[in-house]
Order: structure tokens, then C-alpha cells, then sequence
């Protein structure tokens, strides 16, 4: 008898044992991929929008009595989808949605719409997912899903911004089409299913199929379709997971996907509208088998299924370079715009942080301007740039120029009213004062630039040190501005300065021209008449030649024919602050370039910028004389080392694209105990030497700056992007170089870059007697000098909600630093970078310890008393 209930126990163990091996999980979801402003334009993808939820909300109530595997559900390809739905439905129609979207049956990612992510600054790619930060706030749920659609390649550093910013998981798709890499380069992937890990060691659960077929099929953005005009849609379901199903066999052992859940995402294609909800219950009811169960899925419980049963997912902390992201250039002084105004929010935030701390109302009346600028970060990358859809190029091109002026006016408003408000708020006095003010985490000594009408000579003297500073007259833009050099600024602060009558004492020059060279105590230039550099020679590097010719190109070389074809070289803005030299060249095509040098500063900074519409490839070469350097860059919240992994760098060797890659604040090449950092505003990529899409030049020391223009044509005949930079007759294109005599270090290539891209703001004084009398201020203070400050700004809601700081651990090790706010506090939290609350943190007074891993940004918001 024991024998016998032993034998039914083992054969029982037997069959479980069997059917989990063969049992397989597999999730089906429904979307419409949104192809914004090319499939359909604003009104269009808007009505859409609203009439699929509509649908979608009814299937869902008319299937709730289902079993759970068989209920409607729909995800909906973006945060923007939510906000249409409440601008046209009634606030009881938005309840239900939100409903919906709480019980899980419609499902909504971080991200506004599917997005290249490739051009866009880091914290472009924050401010794009503010909309979905505050849904998940107002809705009291948590979006843990993001994606990006559609174009074949992705960056690295957008892993770690999605996973700061809430995201646990995502998915990609490819179109296979309008590319220049390889057919290869779509399959064979390392790995299908994996932790997509930032260099801070953060991740989201990534899926990204290989892709055999169509871009309707396994591994496109429309997964869950075979054909693209399908005559019968049940059948096209059915054979959909016929497939998805041959996928998961973990029993194989080394099978290429060796898991037992497998998902099946997108059926929306290039569809303005997907109406298909029961035929995704059907296909589900028909193939769930005892060996498969087939669910209706939101593509989160597919992920959470992932992350239960297979909690040691293999890990890739690489980058897959650039492809349709580059298409943006194709209206680059646009671009640019959006650019210059995301750098620029870091000074206006900073100063309406200490503005609002006294005065809590401040910035109300810009409320609807900050959100719709949010919105526009979300929207100006969307990913058809490639303009070759039923829209227009036309309207496409007006509509990215519409959305670069809402985030530019927002800016501009925000910082031109928060640099009044401050100088209402400190006290004026018999002669005139003006503050300057600096949005860095560091006490600076830089050069600032105060708008000025008055007489000159003047003595400008610092209130602080009672000591008179070198100042200068100079002109920008038709305009007149003050110049000084301005020493010991607060970190996140302001010093106050004092313009007095009189000639002061004399300083001398800031740089001197030398028969054809300018030179300062630091660097000697010698410029020729196209604009281009032709020598750069440290001086404090035995004078080190750092320029050497490489195919024809020296430094900031457009292109030139003829190095010396140009107007005389004239001097201008001379004083004992800078000097700058001007060229002015119709070779290749007109263009002005000015190189400034300054007093006591290691920066040269150099503004070029193009006068004329021009429809091809455009690029600013910079040609360094170096031996095999090792260039590293900045791309989305992470620091790269431009190699493939197999060489021991960040860039994917296999299934990538290596020729355009992401150009953010900087780029540096660096030999042994030597480099040269390039600091950049306005470009959004850059090619190492002669990469090509599939090679990549690695040790050139020749770097090719992307000016504009249209980067890939589709099947070798039309260009895709919009022609001639839209009819743009103006550029402008800023950089900046130092040169340093040690290794490479991250935090050093990014303060400069910081440092040239967020100048001292100058502004005067106008507060009457009970404002301020304060000479100097700082806002806080941190003990680890290896942490940035990214970002420090009024919380969403305004400061009553908080201040909200964000932090950069620029060391490749985990750190801690003191965090010191001057200002009573009453709580800190630590939140998404999207402002969503994670946890509460303890605090000393006004102090925060706080830890940071490698290379990780963090957000804290801090409640003021």
C-alpha cells in the first residue's frame, strides 16, 4: 500500500513537472502605433484619439464579465492620448478613462508619444514625461512602462532616465525600412529579452524581438499583425500566435528565446485608427490550449509575469548609435532653439527658485504656458521626421516650428520675469547696482555681461570684497553690454556689484594680437580669413601644436576651399576681459566666425554661424593633433566611451549604427595625461573620423560637428527629412574648447561644458528700501565636489508642493554627499525625476545625507517651512 501511494506521488510530481515544461504563457496586446503628424495631422490623430477610446470603453464594460484572461484591453501609445481625451470629453467621460486606467484595462507609458530620443538634451528627454507625471499624481496610480518605437536604434542612457523617472519596463519595435544599416543588423541579437541597464546600474525589463520579416510581424512596431491590409483579421490574429508561440521553448535548453512567456505587441501599424478588440478576445479564446494560455494583455502583465518567473534576466548596458533621430537636423537652427531654450531653463528655474521662495506667487500667470511647453517637449522629437507621409512636408515643418516657439516663449518669459523679480527683491541704491548671478553648484570666476546704456569709463566694483573689478564695453547683437569679470560667485547665488563714475584703475589686455596670432597667457590662435583655425598652441603644454590638418580640414573648418579666401581679420570687442577676432567668409558659403579668448579663463570659445540656406550635408570639423585618442561623450544622462563593447566601450558591436552619434554637452579626445574637451550648444550629433553606418572610426582624432541638412535618403532616391532646412537663412552654432594636461575625467569636461553653456546672469537692481540688502546669497551647498547640480526648480503645483532638486554623481563609484538648502525644511522626499513621491527621507535641519550609485542622477523635493 505504501508502495503503491509513493508510485501515484512520483507520477503526479511527473505530470506537473511535464506540464510546466511545456506550459506556455503568451500575452497579445492592443494598440494603435501613433504615427503623429504623418499618417494624420493634429486634428485628425486628435479625433482618432477620442473616438478609439470612446470604443475601447465600451468593449471594456461590455467584457468585464469575462473570465480576466478574455477582457478588452488597450494601451494607449502615449500620455498625449489622455490629455485629447479630456480637452474634448466631458469630465464624466475623462472619469471613466481615468477609471479605465486604474483598473488596468487601459494602460498608458511614460513617454507623450513615441519618440527619437538620439537628439534630444537629457533634460529634454525629463520634461517630455512631465504630463505623465502629473496623471500619475492626479490619477493616484503609477505608469511603469515606456517606449521607443519604430526606428532602429536606441541610446543607452535613456535606461537610466526612463528608470529614474518610474519606468520598470519596455518594449521595442522596428520598421526594418528608410535605413541604412544592415538587413542583418535587425536579427541576431544578443539577447530578446533582457535588463536594459544604465550605467548607474538601473534598468527597465527590456523586449526587443529580432526582426526576421515585415515590420508586421515579430520584432516590427506591429507585432501582433501579419499583413498589413489584412481581408480577415481573426485569422491574421490566430496565425500571429501561432508564431509567438513557436518562440517560447525553454525545454530546448538553447533555444534563442529560452523563456516560456512570449508577447505579442502592436496592431495598429500605420493605421490612423485600430477598431479590433473583439477579435483579440476571439484569437485568445481559440488558442488557449492545456499546453498555452493566450491573454488579452495591457503589455505590463506580460512584463510582470517576466519578472517573476525570470528574475536573472541577462543585462546590456549599450548604446545602438543613431538613425532617424539625426532627421531633426534637417531644420537645424530650429533644433537648436529647442536646445538653447533647454539649457537655458537651468538659469531661469534657479532664479525663480530663490524668487518664489519670497514671494510664493511668482510664476502663476505662466502656469499654462510651463504645461503646454512640457507637453511640446514630448511632441518635438516625435519620431517621423522623416516627412515622407501623407502629411506634407510643409505642415510638418510649420507644425515642429509651432511647437519650438511654445517651449522657447515659455523660457524666455520664465527667465526674463524671474531676473526682474530678483533684482526687485534686493534694495537699489544712489548709484547704480546690478547683480550677477550664477545657476551652477560651484563658486565661479567667469566673465558676465550686464544689457548697458550709460556713460563709459566706469568703475564696477565688488560690494563683497569692496574691490573694482576689469570691465569693458562691448556690443552684441546690435546691443550695448557691460562686461566685467566677476570673481567668487555663490553656488546657486548672486553677488552684488556697483557701477561708479570716474575712470578706475587700468588692467591690462585680456589677449594681444601677435603678428597673425592672438594670444593670451594661456593658448596662441592663429585664424585665417575663411574662418578656420589653422594652429592652436598651449602654452602650458610645452607648447603642444594641438591642431593637425586631416583630409584637407583643419579646425572649425565648414569646408573651406581656400583657407585664406575672406574678408581682413578685425579685432572687436577688445578690453581687458576678452578679446574676440572676427572672420567673415563666403567659403563654401557665407559665414561669420568670431574666437573669443579671455583673462585668467583656460576656455576659448568660438560662435559660428551661417548667413545663407544651404540643402546639403553640412558639418564643422574640428582636427586635433593627436595619437589614436580615446573620445568620449556626453549622451542622455550618461558619459560614453566611443568603442564597441568588444573593444571595451559602450557601443553595441553588432546590430547598431555608428556614424552620427549624440552630441550633447560635450565631446572629449584624450591621450595619455592629455585631451581637449569641446563643449557644444547647438549641434545635435557628431562623427568620429570616417565612420560609416556600419564602421566606426574609433581612434580618429578628427571630429565632424553635424551643422544640418538631410543625413539618409529612402531606397537611394528621396532624401527623408525636410528639404533645405525649410527655407532657414540663419544659423548659429556655439563651442568652446579647453585643453587639459591630465587624463580624462567626466566631471572636469562636464563643469566646463556647464560653465560656457550657462554664462553669469547679470541684471540690475531695482528694489526699493524694505527689499533685500543682502550683498551675496547662495541657495545651498554640497560637501561632495564629484556631484553636480542638473536641475533645482519650483515644484509642480508651485513652491508650496516644494523645491525640487535633481543631483549628478559624475564619479564612475557610488557616493554620498551632504546636501545643505539655506532655507528652514520640513520634508524631503526622494522622487521620480518626473516629481512622483518614492519614499521620505530623514534630515538634519536643513541637511540631507544622501547616497547616489555611479554615474546615477538623483531627484529629491524638499518641503520649506
Amino acid at each position: 500500500m505504501r508502495v503503491f501511494i509513493l508510485g501515484v506521488v512520483v507520477l503526479l510530481f511527473c505530470g506537473q513537472t511535464r506540464a510546466q515544461q511545456v506550459s506556455k504563457r503568451l500575452y497579445i496586446a492592443n494598440d494603435d502605433h501613433t504615427d503623429y503628424m504623418w499618417t494624420g495631422n493634429e486634428a485628425q490623430y486628435d479625433s482618432a484619439f477620442v473616438h478609439m477610446l470612446d470604443y475601447y470603453l465600451d468593449q471594456i464594460d461590455s467584457s468585464k464579465n469575462e473570465p480576466e484572461d478574455y477582457q478588452a484591453r488597450f494601451n494607449c501609445d502615449g500620455s498625449f492620448w489622455v490629455n485629447a481625451y479630456k480637452k474634448y470629453r466631458s469630465p464624466s467621460q475623462f472619469d471613466r478613462l481615468v477609471s479605465a486606467i486604474r483598473s488596468r484595462h487601459i494602460s498608458v507609458p511614460l513617454n507623450s508619444l513615441v519618440s527619437t530620443y538620439g537628439a534630444q538634451p537629457t533634460e529634454a528627454v525629463i520634461r517630455g514625461m512631465f504630463d505623465a507625471g502629473m496623471m500619475e499624481r492626479s490619477f493616484g496610480v503609477r505608469f511603469p512602462l515606456a517606449v521607443c518605437m519604430e526606428n532602429q536604434t536606441m541610446p543607452l542612457g535613456l535606461s537610466a532616465l526612463w528608470a529614474g523617472s518610474g519606468a520598470k519596463y519596455s518594449w521595442k519595435g522596428i520598421c526594418g525600412c528608410a535605413s541604412r544599416m544592415l538587413k542583418s543588423s535587425f536579427t541576431g541579437r544578443k539577447h530578446q529579452l533582457y535588463n536594459y541597464t544604465g550605467l548607474d546600474g538601473s534598468a527597465v525589463i527590456m523586449k526587443w524581438y529580432n526582426l526576421t520579416g515585415s515590420n508586421t510581424s515579430l520584432g516590427g512596431y506591429a507585432e501582433a499583425r501579419l499583413d498589413k491590409k489584412p481581408k480577415n483579421i481573426d485569422n491574421d490574429l490566430l496565425h500571429s500566435i501561432k508564431l509567438l508561440s513557436a518562440m517560447g521553448d525553454s525545454a530546448a535548453g538553447k533555444a534563442k528565446y529560452p523563456f516560456d512567456a512570449a508577447g505579442a505587441f502592436g496592431y495598429g501599424w500605420d493605421d490612423l485608427a485600430t477598431y479590433v478588440s473583439p477579435q483579440f478576445i476571439n484569437a485568445a479564446k481559440k488558442s488557449t490550449t492545456a499546453q498555452a494560455k493566450v491573454r488579452v494583455s495591457n503589455e505590463e502583465d506580460f512584463f510582470e509575469d517576466i519578472n517573476k518567473h525570470y528574475p536573472k534576466l541577462p543585462s546590456e548596458s549599450l548604446s545602438y548609435g543613431n538613425e532617424w533621430d539625426t532627421y531633426s537636423v534637417s531644420m537645424n537652427e530650429t533644433t537648436a532653439r529647442v536646445r538653447r531654450a533647454t539649457e537655458k531653463l537651468r538659469t531661469a528655474e534657479a532664479m525663480a527658485s530663490i524668487v518664489s521662495i519670497r514671494d510664493k506667487h511668482f510664476g502663476e500667470n505662466l502656469n499654462n504656458a510651463k504645461n503646454t511647453a512640457w507637453e511640446s517637449f514630448g511632441l518635438y522629437w516625435e519620431h517621423d521626421w522623416t516627412a515622407d507621409g501623407p502629411v506634407s512636408q510643409k505642415e510638418r515643418a510649420q507644425w515642429q516650428i509651432k511647437i519650438q516657439q511654445r517651449i522657447t516663449a515659455y523660457t524666455d518669459s520664465l527667465f526674463n520675469q524671474a531676473a526682474q523679480a530678483l533684482g526687485k527683491q534686493l534694495r537699489q541704491s544712489a548709484n547704480p547696482r546690478f547683480y550677477v548671478f550664477n545657476p551652477l553648484n560651484w563658486v565661479r570666476h567667469d566673465v558676465a555681461d550686464l544689457l548697458y546704456d550709460g556713460a563709459f569709463p566706469v568703475q564696477v566694483v565688488d560690494l563683497q570684497s569692496n574691490k573694482e573689478v576689469p570691465s569693458q564695453l562691448m556690443i552684441k547683437g546690435g546691443r550695448k553690454y557691460l562686461r566685467i569679470r566677476a570673481e567668487n560667485i555663490p553656488s546657486v547665488g548672486y553677488k552684488v556689484f556697483e557701477i561708479r563714475k570716474g575712470t578706475g584703475q587700468r588692467f591690462p589686455a585680456a589677449a594681444t594680437l601677435s603678428g597673425d596670432y592672438l594670444k593670451n597667457t594661456r593658448y596662441r590662435i592663429r585664424l585665417r580669413k575663411s574662418g578656420v583655425i589653422t594652429e592652436l598652441i598651449d602654452s602650458l603644454a610645452n607648447s603642444r601644436q594641438l591642431v593637425k590638418a586631416i583630409d584637407g580640414k583643419y579646425l572649425n573648418d565648414l569646408g573651406s576651399t581656400g583657407i585664406d579666401e575672406g574678408s581682413p581679420l578685425v579685432i572687436e570687442n577688445a578690453g581687458p576681459v576678452s578679446v574676440t577676432w572676427k572672420a567673415i567668409s563666403g567659403n563654401p558659403l557665407p559665414h561669420t566666425v568670431r574666437v573669443t579668448l579671455f583673462k585668467d579663463s583656460p576656455r576659448i570659445e568660438i560662435e559660428d554661424s551661417i548667413q545663407a540656406n544651404y540643402k546639403d550635408l553640412k558639418t564643422w570639423a574640428f582636427s586635433f593633433d593627436m595619437q589614436q585618442p580615446t573620445t568620449r561623450h556626453e549622451e542622455l544622462g550618461s558619459v560614453l566611451t566611443v568603442k564597441t563593447d568588444d573593444n571595451g566601450g559602450h557601443y553595441a558591436s553588432q546590430n547598431a549604427r555608428y556614424d552620427w552619434l549624440t552630441f550633447n554637452h560635450f565631446a572629449d579626445m584624450s591621450e595619455k595625461n592629455y585631451g581637449v574637451s569641446l563643449s557644444n550648444v547647438d549641434c545635435s550629433f557628431f562623427k568620429l573620423g570616417n565612420s560609416t553606418p556600419d564602421s566606426l572610426d574609433a581612434t580618429s582624432s578628427q571630429l565632424h560637428a553635424l551643422a544640418g541638412g538631410r543625413t539618409d535618403s529612402l531606397k537611394d532616391t528621396a532624401m527623408l527629412g525636410i528639404p533645405d532646412q525649410f527655407g532657414q537663412k540663419d544659423f548659429l552654432y556655439q563651442f568652446a574648447i579647453q585643453a587639459h594636461q591630465k587624463e580624462f575625467d567626466p566631471l572636469t569636461a562636464m563643469k566646463f561644458s556647464l560653465e560656457h553653456q550657462n554664462p553669469l546672469k547679470a541684471a540690475i537692481i531695482t528694489g526699493t528700501n524694505s527689499a533685500s540688502d543682502d550683498l551675496t546669497f547662495s541657495l545651498l551647498s554640497l560637501d561632495n565636489p564629484n556631484m553636480l547640480l542638473w536641475s533645482v526648480k519650483p515644484a509642480e503645483g508651485g513652491i508650496e508642493n516644494g523645491l525640487i532638486t535633481r543631483f549628478w554623481n559624475m564619479s564612475s563609484k557610488p557616493a554620498n554627499a551632504r546636501i545643505t538648502l539655506q532655507r528652514p525644511v520640513r520634508a524631503i522626499w526622494q522622487t521620480t525625476h518626473i516629481e512622483t513621491d518614492e519614499k521620505r527621507l530623514s534630515s538634519a535641519g536643513e541637511a540631507l545625507r544622501a547616497t547616489f550609485n555611479q554615474q546615477q542622477l538623483k531627484t529629491f523635493r524638499w518641503l520649506l517651512k
